[in-house]
């Protein structure tokens, strides 16, 4: 199998120029509820604050969460399990009715692969693959509520899979995992581990998926993750739209694979104010911008779950990059990015259908277009440009224009003012 054949993506790049429109039609229905959730790192704080930011998941309207879990601080000593914090976290998530993912990543000291001078043991892969299944197969047994399994995280990075990123490694690891949570847990999902970006390995190149998929991995039975990071919401090119392009190509082709399903498990923009580290510097109110457009990119790019990273900041223990993903600062308060998506969120209402855009007169360069409809019959479109402009509405009807970055709300009857970040025209 090959997810992107390198011809043909750059016969892809070579389709609707920078100043062309983007008109992307949705094929499903989205429930917001069902289809967003949120990364969040429970186990960083105290029981009272990780309530408190459940309830500012709640107050958006989602109830879906991604929790991370670190085998090496759980049990730092063979058999000696610290399942205290856990529990904390499990049982408020079931107080709060929330769903839940939970992924276990990093060898535990004594089962570590890693040279015995290593100082970070973690970061290797576990030298008997059955150990670790074990351990996941002890966590589905012991919180029946957790809803999906996901097995390690981004392996096709070297930094979480020491010395050497190894895709047939995985693959076994993988295997024995699958075959224990389908035995502990078998109504539950089970994830492979989301894949840095779109799966490429930095030092063996070529795309993790694909090695997969030729070792029959992608046949277990295990839903496939992806983490699409990127500068911008659009892609790291954004001329070339590398987002849209090369998510549909890897989507379509799992598809023909029947897959169980297709999540984007973390995606996301830091805040944070330098020195640069990989992301470009954006600030809070580039972050907001950021998450809106992609959401709704996201919504149409045949996903059946995503999720945002991150719900909160985190303090010093994190690189400076990674303090500063959250819609909620450190003390729980929300960010531009999270007034942002609350507004969008009520806005489109919690579910959308596919619809059609609104019939106008001129064009913008680089114009982005997502129609959809709300159950009543009122029309909602999306959209955004490389560069600012004017349309002239040619549809009959009254128009209201949300902007939800600033929370501003405008009727309209035919002029309508185009800008680089998302606004939302509802009509009926």
């Amino acid at each position: 199998m090959r997810l992107i054949d390198s011809c043909l993506f750059a016969a892809l790049l070579a389709g609707p120029a920078w100043g062309v429109e983007t008109k992307l039609l949705a094929s499903k229905p989205v429930i917001w509820r069902d289809f967003l959730g949120v990364n969040a790192h429970f186990l960083w704080f105290s029981p009272q604050q990780a309530a408190q930011q459940m309830d500012s998941l709640r107050d958006l309207g989602l109830e879906w969460t991604r929790v991370d879990l670190h085998w090496d601080r759980h049990e730092a000593k063979e058999n000696e399990y610290l399942f205290k914090p856990i529990d904390n976290v499990v049982d408020a998530l079931k107080e709060k009715q929330l769903k839940s993912v939970f992924y276990l990543v990093g060898s535990a000291p004594f089962a570590s692969s890693a040279p015995a001078s290593a100082s970070n043991k973690d970061q290797y892969p576990p030298k008997d693959n059955e150990v670790f299944a074990k351990r996941m197969g002890i966590l589905a047994h012991r919180y029946p509520s957790v809803d999906a399994w996901q097995i390690w995280n981004e392996p096709n990075l070297p930094s979480f899979w020491r010395p050497v990123e190894n895709a047939a490694d995985y693959g076994k690891l993988l295997q024995s995992s699958v075959r224990v949570l389908k035995q502990v847990a078998p109504s539950k999902p089970v994830l492979m581990a989301g894949m840095a970006y779109y799966s490429q390995m930095p030092i063996k190149k070529g795309l993790m998926l694909e090695e997969l998929g030729k070792m029959g991995a992608l046949g277990l039975g295990a839903v496939v993750a992806y983490h699409p990071y990127s500068q911008e919401p659009e892609g790291d090119e954004v001329k070339e739209r590398d987002f849209i392009l090369r998510t549909k190509e890897i989507n379509q082709r799992l598809r023909s694979m029947k897959v169980p399903g297709i999540w984007a498990t973390e995606w996301g923009w830091s805040s944070y104010a330098g020195p640069k580290e990989e992301q470009n510097i954006i600030g809070e109110a580039g972050q907001a911008d950021y998450l809106l457009r992609r959401l709704a990119l996201m919504s149409v790019s045949d996903f059946d779950r995503v999720f945002l990273f991150a719900l909160s900041d985190l303090d010093s223990r994190a690189g400076v990059r990674d303090r500063s993903y959250g819609l909620l600062n450190l003390q729980g308060k929300p960010k531009p990015a999270y007034t942002a998506l609350s507004r969008f969120l009520k806005i489109t209402g919690p579910k959308l259908l596919p619809g059609e855009a609104p019939a106008y007169k001129g064009s913008v360069e680089g114009l982005y277009s997502i129609a959809w409809k709300k159950p009543d019959g009122t029309h909602i479109w999306m959209f955004w440009a490389n560069q600012p402009g004017k349309l002239e509405l040619a549809t009959a009807g009254e128009f209201t224009l949300y902007q939800p970055l600033s929370g501003a709300k405008t009727v309209l009857k035919s002029t309508l003012a185009v800008t680089r970040q998302l606004q939302i025209l509802e009509w009926r």
